[in-house]
This record gives C-alpha cells, structure tokens and sequence, in this order.
C-alpha cells in the first residue's frame, strides 16, 4: 500500500510544485508519529457525520474497518508511513482510504479542516505522552523512596556551595529529590486538565457548516469538553508550550540528581558507587568506571530547554489563526517527551542498584566542621544569644583550622578558653547522629520526620497509582 503523493489542495494550482519546497513543506517524516491519532480522531469524525446526515451507518462502518485495518498496518510497518511520498499523515490516510474505498474515502473529510484534524491529534498525542511521563515520573519517585528507606541510617553531609555544612540522613537527601519531582508530576496533571478540551468542528478557523455534536465527539475522544472558540482552537499551541514546559523543569531536576551523584561517586568523595550495569569504561585508562548514564541525563536537559524554547519563539508572532510555522511544534515536542521518557527511566536502575558507603559517607560528615553550628546550639542552650554564639564558635573554628584539627578534637580546657560554659558533655552534642537527631522539626532530617516523610511519600504513591 502506499499513497499517490497528489495533495489534497492541488485543484487550484496548475504546476506541481516543486521538489526542493517539497521536500521542505513535507511532514510526513516526523507526523507520522500521530498516525494512530489520526485515525481515532477520523473514526469519531465518521461518527459525528452519520448524526449530522452525512453519511449513513453503513458507510461509516465500512470507514471504520478500514481505518482499523489502516491502524494495523502502521503500527506493524511505520517506516513505511514515515518513507512515503504524501505530504503529511492527513493525506497518507485519506489517500489509503481512497485507494481502499473509492469515492467514499473522499467523504470523510466533509466539514473538516487539516487544522483542527492536527490540532485534535496533537492533544491526542500529548495527553497519552504526558500520561506516559507521569507513570514514569512515579517509578523514579517509587526508586528514591526505595533508596531513602535503605539508607534510613546513613549520615552523609549536607552542603551549601559544595562546601560542608550541616550532617544530614541519606535519605533526607533522597526525598529532596522525591519533592521535586511530586511537583513535576503536579505541573503534567496541571498541563493534563487544560489540555483536556477537542478541537474537532473547528474547521479551519470559523466552525463547520454541518450539524457536528461537538460536545459528542469530545466525549468519544475522551475529553471533557470541546474548545469554544474556533479561531483560537485551531492556533493554540499552549498545551505545547506547557507540555515542554513541564518536561524542561523535570529534566532539569533530574540533571541535578545526576550531577549529586557523579559527585558522589568520584574519588574526592566516594559516597556512592554506581552498577556496572549504568557506567562505562575507557578505551585507554583500564581503572576507569564512568557514570555515563548520569552524565548523559544531565546532558539531555539542554536538548529539552531548547525545545521549549523553540516553540515559544515559533508562537511569539503568530498572526491569528492558522500558520504553516506551527508545523514546527511536532519535532521538538516528540525528541523532547523522548529524550525526558529515557531519562526517567534511566534513574530507575541507577538508583535502584546504586551502593552506598556508609562508614565513608558518615566520616565525610564529621569533616569541614560540619558540627561547627551544633557547638553554637549548645552555647545557646546555655544562655548565650545566637550572634554572640555564632561569634565565638567562629574563633573556635579559626583556632581548630590553625591546628589542624576538627572542633570535636580539641581539648576541653581549649573550648573553655573560648567560653567558659562549654563544659564535658559537648562531644557528645558534636556528633554528627547526634546534630541529626535535634533536627525534629516538621520538614527536618531528624530519623523520626524522615521515616514519616517515607511513609506519606509511599502513601501518595499509593494514591497515584489509583488515580
């Protein structure tokens, strides 16, 4: 099977075109992707002209069948769309239909316009996506909250500039990342409700002439309601610009995740050690153990940004309604739900076999004097205001780095000469399991919060998976 290549708007013009703006204004290499879209929304729009006295049943039947069987032999051949001569998805299947049905196949496209037909697919295609990305948003937060469980008693440091700061748990860590991608998944739902209106009957911009029940053929495609205003139906590409939107800001929260763990696996620090399964190898150097799959999340965020990007500068001078530019929102939208679909599914493993050393994990927290706010806690607790608490460990510290020695190392009588309130029992306030556990604040790192952090995180899970 394959298409006569003829446009379905060639009547009006007397020459062929040519093959260089052929080959330029041809889609079918990449909308091809929307051809089950395409059909579902024709197999409804055939619907829709029997109840309008278009067509009659049986015809619509016979529509049905070979849109079905259209359906079949894309998905089992898709190159085969991607490589024929028509113009663009619309014109491979009406073509077919053609071939297949004769004048009836002309038929169906009575009171419809290309620009509500891929308006219509585009959301099709987007809902199913967005759909896809979330279930996969809900296996990585499934993972981290696997990890955060595993390591409940894993004290690693906490910091701010790269740089030491406070000790905090593993899993405090893990379910950080748990929070931001729960939001990321809240801006798909967000993106998911308002795109959740059918273009199809807008026509090309005024409506159709026919008696389409728009509201009917919404609720057979599955959403809430149609569009309500044909102008803006045909144009609007918003639901675009928020899809990619929302897939920049979870792509760019990945990116962080795997910078944190490229860190964490270097010989600086040594936190964490990756599979063998997710990391790779050096054609020279025979010790190396690269984390190529986290180096190549954090790369594919740009590749994303700048497909939000791209679809934004192609709306910003759109004059109302329907503009030729608008054929390039396909291509970013689909590399970039491609490349964010891999991503997502790439944490899943890495997390899920990712090692950690605990033993260096909690010596690394004792480091950079990391305790140096828990020793100006305990100065409070003994009275003194928080400033000149903050001033005084400040010289403690200067004393420490000029010896060489971490704060809980030094000697009594030393901290004394600094403050005569610090007295025996501040070692023990100044271990790292000890700063963790005074954290019991709602939000804070102390076992007690966490553990209950892991549970309503494993609730929502719960929830989400019965949505």
């Amino acid at each position: 099977m394959g298409s006569t290549g003829s446009a379905l708007w060639g009547s009006r013009f007397g020459a062929p075109s040519d093959p260089l703006f052929r080959a330029f204004n041809d889609s079918i290499g990449f909308d091809h992707e929307l051809v089950a879209e395409d059909i579902e929304g024709s197999i409804a729009w055939a619907h829709a002209l029997v109840r309008a006295g278009v067509l009659t049943a049986e015809e619509s039947q016979r529509l049905e069948e070979a849109l079905a069987a259209l359906r079949a032999e894309a998905r089992a051949d898709p190159i085969a769309v991607a490589e024929s001569d028509a113009e663009d998805v619309h014109s491979w299947v009406e073509s077919a239909l053609v071939e297949r049905l004769g004048p009836l196949g002309r038929k169906l496209h009575t009171g419809r316009s290309r620009n509500d037909q891929v308006a219509t697919d585009l959301r099709l295609w987007s809902r199913g996506a967005i759909r896809s990305r979330r279930a996969e948003l809900r296996a990585a937060i499934a993972a981290l909250v696997d990890l955060a469980e595993r390591e409940l008693d894993t004290v690693l440091p906490g910091m701010t500039h790269l740089q030491h700061g406070q000790p905090i748990l593993f899993s405090h860590w893990a379910l950080a990342y748990v929070e931001m991608l729960r939001r990321d998944d809240g801006r798909f739902a967000d993106a998911l409700r308002r795109l959740d209106e059918c273009p199809l009957g807008s026509g090309a911009l005024a409506g159709t002439a026919y008696p389409i029940d728009r509201v009917r053929v919404a609720a057979e495609l599955g959403f809430a309601r149609p569009t309500r205003n044909s102008l803006d139906a045909v144009s609007d590409r918003d639901f675009v610009v928020e899809s990619l939107a929302a897939a920049a800001l979870c792509a760019v929260h990945l990116s962080r995740l795997a910078e944190d763990l490229i860190i964490f696996s270097s010989e600086e620090f040594r936190f964490v050690e990756m599979a063998d399964a997710v990391t790779s190898g050096s054609s020279l150097m025979p010790q190396k153990k690269n984390p190529d799959a986290m180096e190549l999340v954090r790369g594919k965020v740009g590749r994303i940004i700048g497909a939000l990007t791209t679809i934004l500068i192609v709306l910003k001078g759109l004059p109302m309604a329907y503009n030729k530019d608008l054929q390039e929102d396909k291509e970013p939208l689909f590399d970039a739900m491609g490349q964010l679909s891999m991503a997502l599914r790439m944490v899943v493993p890495t997390v899920a076999t990712l090692r950690v050393d605990r033993a260096q994990a909690l010596d690394s927290a004792g480091l950079g004097h990391t305790n140096a706010t828990e020793l100006a806690d305990y100065l409070v607790h003994a009275g003194v205001p928080f400033r000149d608490a903050h001033e005084v460990v400040g010289r403690v510290v200067r004393h420490a780095l000029a010896r060489r020695l971490p704060i809980e190392a030094l000697a009594l009588e030393e901290l004394r000469g600094f403050d005569p309130r610090f007295g025996p029992e501040v070692r023990e306030w100044l271990a790292p399991e000890a700063a963790v556990a005074r954290r019991d604040v709602e939000g804070g790192t102390a076992p007690r919060r966490v553990r209950a952090a892991i549970e309503e995180a494993r609730a929502w899970l719960a929830a989400a998976q019965e949505a």
